[in-house]
């Protein structure tokens, strides 16, 4: 079975350098980008299976990265991660599609069991977009 691959997004090099440290650990393949732009571009040349996107990220925040993601695939699970209990913003990507949220400071662990289910734990749903692909 292929490497799952992960993309994290956080203008904090620390939150990055130890959420690679983790699902490295985990067996994932991990990118990480600082700003939205590069996320995009990341996106586009990796095509991640999972995003760890942060809400609050200078220029591009957030929502508008998970907008563009969108645009890219619609198929990329994304998971949100915020400082901030800004519940109208949360509401808005879970519209957009994002499948959870943590606020900062999160559990570690429970972030990692997130995505462990989210990616390893949905084999209906891979079986289903290959008999429909």
């Amino acid at each position: 079975m292929a490497q799952k691959k992960l993309l994290i997004v956080d203008d904090q090099n620390g939150i990055r350098v130890l959420l690679m440290e983790v699902f490295n650990s985990e067996g994932y393949e991990t990118f990480q980008a600082s700003n939205g732009r590069l996320a995009l571009e990341i996106v586009k040349d990796k095509q991640p299976d999972l995003v760890l996107l942060d809400m609050k990220i200078p220029g591009m925040d957030g929502l508008e990265i998970l907008k563009q993601i969108r645009k890219i695939d619609t198929e990329i699970k994304v998971i949100m991660m915020t400082a901030y209990g800004e519940l109208d913003m949360i509401k808005e990507a879970m519209e957009l599609g994002a499948l959870a949220h943590f606020t900062k400071p999160f559990d570690i662990d429970e972030l990692r069991i997130a995505v462990n289910k989210l990616l390893h734990h949905d084999p209906s749903e891979s079986a289903k977009r290959r008999m429909s692909g």
